[in-house]
Formats: structure tokens, C-alpha cells, sequence
């Protein structure tokens, strides 16, 4: 059990949360983030749909790695994704249709998704299954914690709600109006790169 939970493996799990974040340090998957983020529910499912592809995809591939021929490991994996990411469609076409249109084509972009692609490359073709899962839970989850915060700040102040439920109707006495600008893309944008630079300046002496 120690071995399990050994340094080296948390670490797999905990540096992708914060500093080897892969929206605020690396800067990967952004497209998704600046498209599904207006609501806070749809940052939250697909934040998690990201999350259990990226774990069980890294999982898969760790466990064969051995047996892909190099000159088609590209392939495989995209095969191992679409299989996961069509399986997460139907689940939520299942269970939370509503979300699931909302989300519309950005499920089924889960499968070229850099983060997902890169992890498996870069980390479950040289590593076991347990660091590999692990790798993809953290990443999947520094993904996730990014669009919840965006997505939180964007349905407060855009639509005075937060789920769908009213949460500002007291500011209306004082003249608050909600802000039409934070459903547009163009803010998503500028909001993640707030995220991205107080990220940064937060950890900045961290890193040294």
C-alpha cells in the first residue's frame, strides 16, 4: 500500500493541480475552456468527462504500451480515446441530457484534446498503470479546477446566477445589473488569462 502511495506517485497526482497545471503552465486546452464555461454546470461535467478519459485512457495505454508498435502508437491511442469519449457521450446523453446539449460537439473534441494526447505520449507510454492513472486523475482535475473557477465567475456576474438558481437578485436594489459582456467568448479569454497570471504570481517564489 505504501508503494502505491509513494512520493513519487502523489507527486503524478498533485504538481498537474497546481504548479505543472495544464491550462495555467502549459497553456493546453483552451479551446474547451473558453467554450463551455458560461454555466457553471457544463464547466463542471465537462471538466469531469476530461478528467475520467484522461485517467482510464492513461490506464489503457500504460497496460499495453508494450505491445504498440511505435509506428502506429498514435493511432492506437486516438482509438482508446474515442472509445472512452463515445462511452462518456452516451453516459451523458443518459443521465444529464440537458448539459450534454449545452456541451454539444465539445464532448466528441475530448479525443484530440492536447492535454489527453500529451499525457499519453509523454507520460503513460513510460510509465506503469498506477503512476499513469494517477497522472491523468491530476491533470484531469487541474484541468477541471480551472474551468470551475472561469465558469463560476462567468454565470455570477453574466446571468446573477450560480446552477442555474438566482444568487443576486439583493444587488438589484443598489443598481446592480447583471454584465451581458461575461457570456461572450472574448471574456472567457480574458478571465482564463487572469486565472493564468495570478497563478503565476502565486507561485512564482514557489518555483524558485
Amino acid at each position: 500500500m505504501s508503494k502505491l502511495f509513494s512520493d513519487e506517485n502523489m507527486q503524478a497526482l498533485r504538481k498537474p493541480l497546481n504548479l505543472d497545471n495544464p491550462i495555467a503552465v502549459q497553456v493546453l486546452g483552451i479551446c474547451s475552456a473558453l467554450a463551455v464555461t458560461s454555466q457553471l454546470k457544463p464547466a463542471i461535467v465537462m471538466g469531469l468527462s476530461v478528467t475520467v478519459i484522461t485517467a482510464f485512457s492513461n490506464l489503457i495505454i500504460s497496460l499495453i504500451r508494450k505491445t504498440i508498435p511505435s509506428r502506429i502508437r498514435i493511432i492506437v491511442q486516438l482509438v482508446v480515446v474515442a472509445a472512452l469519449v463515445t462511452i462518456v457521450s452516451q453516459l451523458l446523453k443518459a443521465y444529464v441530457y440537458d448539459v450534454s446539449v449545452q456541451l454539444s460537439v465539445y464532448v466528441g473534441l475530448i479525443i484530440t484534446n492536447c492535454i489527453l494526447m500529451g499525457r499519453l505520449e509523454a507520460f503513460a507510454m513510460q510509465n506503469a498503470p498506477w503512476p499513469s492513472f494517477l497522472d491523468g486523475i491530476g491533470n484531469g482535475l487541474g484541468y477541471a479546477w480551472v474551468l470551475v473557477a472561469v465558469g463560476f465567475v462567468r454565470e455570477l456576474f453574466g446571468f446573477g446566477t450560480l446552477f442555474g438558481f438566482p444568487v443576486l437578485t439583493w444587488a438589484e436594489q443598489y443598481g446592480y445589473q447583471n454584465n451581458g459582456m461575461m457570456v461572450m467568448p472574448a471574456m472567457s479569454l480574458i478571465i482564463v488569462g487572469c486565472v493564468i497570471w495570478a497563478h503565476r504570481s502565486l507561485n512564482k517564489e514557489e518555483k524558485k
